[in-house]
């Protein structure tokens, strides 16, 4: 049998997972358990807790995306609160008297996690000229050879990284290193007409590598902005069968549905083979784990024991980068040990999911069924049940609600980045989840949204669709202002 894209079933395994196989009888119990609605007149039976057993109270306050899983025992949460500290940690750079907190750098985005996730929520652009861009960056690579490809991951895109700047820029130096450079955003207006006579304005970016600090970048290098996204959840879709997702992908669209979603595929650093991809705006991490190890080589400069090198992003080309003194220098070995990154792992995989607010309003529900007659739920894939667990108690075989397949979709030329990763080329991004949106002002202070933030309303990053989602974007222009409205209430509800 082959999965979606060529790779062998077997290679799309969760290797990453202490797994229970299900029996027959949980397999027929999980089909009846997600079988879509048809009625709408009262919420599906558990949507009101979309992390299953793992749900947390909504709160009001911008810790709302903060709390650890709400079956977590005591002693797992102390856990919890110890890798907490290690993601708000501020590095400093070495030498320090303080060990374990040394390594930062030379060239980095951030001097800790929390400085990108905010309170565990979302990024946001630069809003002025005296904002900085903190939750913010570009990524860079430019194109590959035959040589660069990895033949075990059919349909993948050969790109390497840019030969000065790696594969993001680095706003930030420490004293005695140049910046690689500063993020310059400008805007334009473009209205949108929607039924009623209502008219929305959409921002138009135009992203520049500014003041670059050790040269051109190379020929034909690609620039993907990034802005960080929200925490919530992670452990819950690191646990859902990888069968799972892929079985929701229909790459040739054989059901004429106009949605042909892709499984991403990516070769682990950590388990030396392909694997589903996840997380990231592109799917690039197969795991939490991972994507928490390259955040910190990239983003703060912090070796560790899956990307260890003490310089960070730096390259080759920068010579003094490369030859500062790094935090691994001592009995560590590493600026973040196994343990460190176990403990940080842990904390993002158990923060808690947000219970619903207002999922039995008249509005919400009415909400809900334009939601599917529109066809939203053809990528903001509804629900999944996680695998049985050995180890994971939190995660294991718990209903959830996430809004998303995990898949790779065309959204169009509006969104498209031009830069490939892995297998997603540069019109393609993954489904994120809805979980919690309703909450983003409440947590992040502002309501920001899509891959670089462009969209300051859940509307308007509705009109940014295309591609695939073309057909119920103009749907969501032309339908009555009433259904408009009851949308977006259950979009705020999740």
């Amino acid at each position: 049998m082959m999965a979606a894209g060529g790779t062998c079933a077997q290679a799309l395994s969760d290797a990453h997972l202490s797994v229970i196989p299900r029996t027959a009888a949980e397999r027929e119990r999980i089909k009846g358990v997600l079988k879509p609605p048809t009625d709408f007149g009262t919420p599906q039976r558990f949507e009101d807790m979309p992390g299953g057993g793992a749900t947390v109270r909504a709160r009001d306050t911008a810790d709302a995306f903060s709390q650890p899983s709400g079956n977590i025992s005591f002693e797992r949460e102390l856990d919890f609160k110890v890798g907490n500290g290690l993601f708000r940690k501020v590095w400093v750079s070495a030498p320090s008297s303080t060990l374990a907190s040394d390594g930062l750098g030379p060239l980095y985005n951030a001097r800790s996690c929390q400085r990108c996730h905010l309170k565990d929520g979302r990024g946001h652009p630069p809003e002025g000229p005296e904002d900085t861009a903190i939750s913010m960056f570009l990524r860079v690579s430019v194109p590959g050879g035959s040589e660069d490809l990895i033949k075990e991951i059919k349909g993948y895109i050969a790109t390497q990284p840019d030969p000065t700047y790696g594969l993001q820029l680095q706003d930030f130096g420490l004293p005695g290193h140049a910046a690689e450079y500063r993020l310059d955003i400008s805007y334009e207006e473009r209205e949108v007409l929607l039924s009623g006579g209502e008219a929305i304005a959409l921002r138009v970016p135009t992203y520049r590598a500014k003041d670059l600090g050790y040269g051109p970048l190379g020929e034909g290098a690609m620039l993907s902005p990034r802005v960080a996204p929200q925490m919530i959840g992670l452990g819950l879709l690191e646990a859902v069968p990888a069968d799972d997702i892929v079985a929701l992908a229909d790459p040739e669209d054989a059901d004429r549905d106009g949605i042909s979603g892709r499984a991403q595929i990516v070769w682990s650093a950590e388990f030396d083979r392909p694997m589903l991809g996840r997380f990231g705006l592109k799917a690039g991490a197969p795991t939490i784990k991972e994507q928490s190890a390259a955040a910190f080589v990239g983003d703060i400069g912090i070796s560790n024991p899956i990307f260890p090198d003490g310089a960070g992003e730096c390259t080759d080309a920068q010579v003094d980068c490369r030859a500062a003194l790094h935090g691994d220098q001592d009995d560590r070995g590493f600026e973040i040990d196994g343990e460190g990154l176990d403990l940080v792992t842990f904390y993002s995989r158990n923060l808690g999911v947000p219970g619903r607010r207002g999922a039995d309003k008249t509005e919400v529900l009415r909400g809900k069924e334009v939601f599917y007659r529109t066809g939203c739920q053809s990528c903001h894939n509804p629900s999944f049940v996680t695998h049985r667990l050995e180890d994971q108690p939190e995660q294991s075989f718990q209903l959830i609600w996430p809004y998303t397949d995990m898949l790779l979709h065309d959204m169009g030329p509006g969104l498209a980045d031009g830069r490939p990763e892995a297998r997603a080329d540069g019109t393609e991004w993954r489904t994120p989840p809805l979980w919690g949106i309703g909450l983003t002002a409440t947590v992040s202070g502002h309501s920001y949204f899509l891959h670089d933030g462009r969209a300051r309303s859940l509307l308007e990053a509705v009109l940014w669709h295309g591609g695939e989602a073309q057909a119920q974007r103009d749907t969501v222009v032309e339908m009555p202002p009433e259904d408009r409205a009851n949308l977006l209430k259950f979009l705020e509800s999740l």
